[in-house]
């Protein structure tokens, strides 16, 4: 396999800020960014959603979260929340499950609740979090294959906002137990190229971090501007 370029991992970059105390000059820099750079989308707090999409003018995907960061909104308000999101422009929505249905293996609760919200997404892409870190191996392998029979497109590891984010160990898992039309996004934790490069390799498609961006543009720094055709 030849090496994965650094404008391969940008594009398969959702550059995220989903901090508390993000603000829209700061909003607006990750969209300039995101657009600069050529990542997959920009992934932003929904109160950001109608703003950003104005400001970016089609130029890079808006993405947001839904039941962000816990999960444990009821399916209604979930469908809300979606709802409003794509009304106000979001392309891409990020889900959280009911963490507290797959304790309970309510497993048939869970997948009516992610096909209700993506029916809310009126055919905006659905990546489902499933929030690795608070699983068991048996239920990561049961969420695998719910997301596989559910209308969503992604599943994802994390929301960045718990005890843990992605790991290799849990991209190598949804690889073996999700089906081929099902891809997989990587978020929280991951904070070189090198690591990107590898998640890359196990199966991801998106990976979700704010960092990737902040190396590239260290990386022209150091280099006075310019990156080789071989790296970008």
């Amino acid at each position: 396999m030849s090496e994965i370029t650094v404008k391969e991992i940008l594009s398969k970059t959702d550059h995220t800020l989903l901090s508390q105390g993000a603000t829209w000059d700061q909003i607006k820099a990750i969209c300039d960014d995101g657009i600069k750079y050529g990542t997959a989308s920009v992934c932003i707090p929904p109160s950001f959603v109608k703003k950003a999409a104005k400001y970016a003018e089609g130029k890079i995907k808006i993405c947001t979260v839904i039941g962000f960061p816990n999960g444990y909104n009821t399916t209604a308000v979930k469908c809300f929340e979606t709802e409003d999101a794509v009304a106000n422009g979001a392309d891409e929505i990020d889900m959280v499950i009911n963490i507290g249905m797959v304790k309970e293996k309510k497993y048939g609760e869970v997948l009516s609740e992610i096909n209700a919200v993506k029916k809310s997404c009126k055919g905006k892409l659905l990546k489902v979090i499933i929030e690795t870190c608070l699983l068991t191996e048996e239920e990561k392998i049961m969420l695998s294959e719910i997301v596989s029979m559910s209308r969503a497109d992604y599943i994802k590891t994390s929301t960045g906002f718990s005890t843990g984010g992605a790991t290799k160990e849990d991209v190598q898992l949804f690889s073996k137990y999700t089906n081929r039309d099902t891809k997989i996004k990587a978020a929280g934790g991951i904070a070189s190229l090198d690591d990107a490069r590898e998640f890359i390799k196990l199966g991801a498609d998106r990976l979700g971090t704010s960092r990737i961006v902040k190396t590239v543009k260290q990386t022209e720094e150091n280099e006075n501007g310019e990156i080789s055709d071989t790296s970008y």
